[in-house]
């Protein structure tokens, strides 16, 4: 039980990668004085979690709406995370790529920081993945849930201190990192891919 949660949480930080919103952070907010960038950095948690948990609660309902089946949500669910992993780590980083997606800086709390920054497309998928409900009890699911909070938690508490993190860390460290957690990613999506493809082909 303890190792699951773990393991959980771990895979939560790499899809979310709460590092590499910082400098997405700090380019969002350079206008702002510092009150309203804790404001900022409060707000787009708040809204980030808030579009996770849309997606933990009903995403699933409009897969089925759709009929689309376990295993080929498994695998086509697999295949986005696995693409998404590789943007993170052959592209040119989740924070330069994202500082471009900034056009208006006074509305930065929702685009880019809240999304796609920190309740990234990859992060969507990963927790309709983990939250299914053919595979997951309630409690599991209330578990992932609990657990997605603590890592948006810790994704505040970093964007509150992003000034440090950044003076600490630095803005290659950060993007090293964010490509290590690309490569968790990737492992975890390709696994994602052969248990659909082994349920759908009944192979044990």
């Amino acid at each position: 039980m303890i190792q699951a949660i773990i393991t959980k949480i771990l895979f939560l930080i790499a899809v979310i990668d709460p590092l590499g919103s910082v400098p997405v952070y700090l380019e969002a907010t350079k206008q702002f004085d510092e009150k309203h960038k804790k404001k900022i950095a409060i707000r787009a948690s708040f809204v980030a979690f808030g579009i996770l948990l849309f997606f933990i609660l009903v995403g699933q309902i409009i897969l089925e709406g759709m009929e689309v089946s376990l295993d080929a949500f498994q695998i086509s669910g697999g295949v986005i995370l696995f693409l998404f992993a590789l943007t993170m780590i052959f592209g040119e980083g989740k924070p330069e790529s994202e500082k471009h997606l900034i056009k208006d800086y006074k509305h930065v709390t929702i685009f880019p920081v809240a999304i796609p920054s920190i309740a990234s497309p990859g992060a969507i998928m990963a927790v309709v993945l983990m939250t299914d409900n053919h595979l997951y009890s309630i409690n599991e699911q209330a578990i992932t849930t609990f657990l997605v909070l603590i890592v948006i938690g810790l994704t505040m508490s970093l964007l509150l201190a992003a000034n440090i993190v950044q003076k600490r860390i630095g803005e290659y460290g950060i993007t090293v990192i964010s490509k290590i957690m690309g490569l968790i990613l990737a492992s975890y999506a390709v696994q994602s891919i052969l248990s659909g493809l082994k349920a759908f082909f009944n192979l044990g």
